[in-house]
């Protein structure tokens, strides 16, 4: 259960929240003590979108409170303002809320925070009694999922090895029920995973490959593929100490595949679900693979390596493969790949790419429906021309500035063949200043959208 969230039956003596416009303001304190209106007044508050005002009682304690709406219905995850600005004690929403489901959504992605490695990360905070109409569980497991991949991202790198990714996926597995593999190190080679294994070997916690299977085998085959690199330091590439400082969020694909896969797994959809996750870190030692290396790949395609700091599509390019093998109905991968991404879209708004028309426009729809923002970016074939070698099948990186984030979906397509339908999403995985329902540090992106299209497409 998510501490921000109590049952409904917690409301008996819950502090009333009125959702309010500058039109239904005034209307609202009428039902209110005479003297809110005159705090009200005193505090300034004009029911501005997003704006919170706790109304004490005659006793000096809260007594209800209001959220602004503006001059719409408020803003997309507003409502999470609540979580921040009201003193700690059990809320109720009492009315002008269009979506309770959503405002309670809101509320819980507001409260998040990441307290783990503080000394008083414990303090008392706000709570709210979830209407009765509103389905707990459902909220739970969407909460959940976005937890999961915050927790994971926000974990510093001397504590989130691949080693301690892959045991955050086996209690997944565990608490689910699901089938659960891990190849490690040289086993790797042995098991035909040769670029997993040639990013992974300079550090000095092994790389490997985290493989979780769950549901019924004869329902549609869904694959979901999650970059795992828990710290890259570019390689020999090496990058600039303020390049580095954010690389612990490089496996932020993994964090948001576990975190869908946890809300996939609770709702119990009808589909056989496998993730796939080539955990390692990008380190730099004197067995590090180098600039100009041609690396084997399991599709039998050679690579070589324009820069040691791409090593994302290496990993991504192995599992997927593997995934491929299997001619699943849905393949989807996530990662943390390129900055050309955020120079195109910035750190909100996430690219993908697939040719499959139907998946992206429903897509595109789910995105805006849930407030979890996609944009649809094209896998332009002529810029596969930038990807040839003269002495491999294929570069993994562009031979110009331009198209990164292209290039790179369209690298990955290239180990992609029989999946029905394939889904790249080029995520940041990070809030790099605090918004409503998204506090700074570790996000997870798409994953509610890919939640709310697969609970269509295979309905328990």
């Amino acid at each position: 259960m998510i501490e921000a969230l109590l049952p409904s039956a917690a409301a008996t003596d819950a502090v009333p929240v009125y959702a309010v416009s500058p039109q239904t303001l005034q209307g609202v304190l009428t039902e209110l003590p005479t003297s809110a209106s005159g705090w009200v007044v005193a505090n300034r508050f004009k029911a501005e979108s997003g704006a919170v005002l706790a109304v004490p009682g005659e006793d000096g304690q809260v007594s209800a409170a209001l959220f602004g709406l503006g001059e719409g219905n408020g803003a997309p995850l507003g409502a999470a303002n609540l979580a921040t600005a009201l003193p700690a004690g059990i809320y109720r929403l009492a009315s002008g809320f269009a979506d309770p489901f959503a405002a309670c959504l809101a509320f819980a992605l507001g409260a998040y925070r990441f307290t783990q490695y503080k000394a008083n990360g414990d303090e008392p905070a706000a709570q709210l009694a979830v209407p009765g109409e509103v389905d707990l569980d459902e909220l739970g497991r969407i909460v959940s999922g976005v937890y999961l991949a915050r927790d994971l991202i926000n974990r510093p790198a001397n504590d989130l090895g691949p080693e301690e990714l892959a045991a955050a996926a086996g209690e997944l597995a565990r608490r689910h029920g699901a089938e659960f593999k891990v190849t490690v190190g040289e086993e790797l080679l042995e098991a035909n995973f040769p670029m997993i294994h040639a990013v992974g070997k300079a550090s000095t916690r092994a790389p490997r490959l985290i493989d979780m299977r769950w549901g019924n085998a004869a329902h549609p085959r869904v694959t979901l593929v999650g970059k795992g690199v828990v710290f890259d330091t570019g390689g020999l590439d090496i990058k600039p100490s303020s390049s580095m400082l954010l690389m612990k969020k490089d496996m932020g694909g993994a964090a948001n595949v576990l975190g869908l896969a946890s809300m996939i797994m609770a709702s119990g959809l009808k589909l056989h679900l496998r993730v796939l996750i080539p955990a390692v870190e990008n380190a730099i030692a004197g067995n590090a693979f180098r600039p100009g290396d041609i690396l084997p790949s399991r599709k039998g395609l050679s690579v070589e390596i324009g820069n040691t700091d791409a090593e994302g599509r290496l990993v991504l390019a192995d599992a997927l493969a593997l995934a491929d093998e299997e001619s699943p109905e849905l393949l989807i991968d996530m990662a943390t790949l390129t900055g050309a991404a955020r120079v195109a879209l910035g750190p909100e708004l996430s690219p993908f790419y697939t040719d499959d028309e139907g998946f992206a426009d429903g897509f595109a729809a789910k995105g805006e429906a849930v407030t979890d923002p996609l944009w649809r970016m094209p896998l332009w074939k002529p810029y596969a021309a930038m990807l040839e070698s003269k002495v491999a099948d294929i570069n993994h990186i562009s031979s110009g500035p331009f198209g990164g984030s292209i290039t790179a979906a369209l690298f990955l397509a290239r180990f992609v063949e029989k999946a029905e339908a394939w889904v790249h999403l080029d995520i940041y995985g990070w809030n790099p200043a605090p918004k409503p329902g998204r506090p700074l540090g570790g996000e997870a992106q798409g994953i509610r959208a890919l939640y709310a299209l697969l609970k269509d497409r295979y309905a328990a």
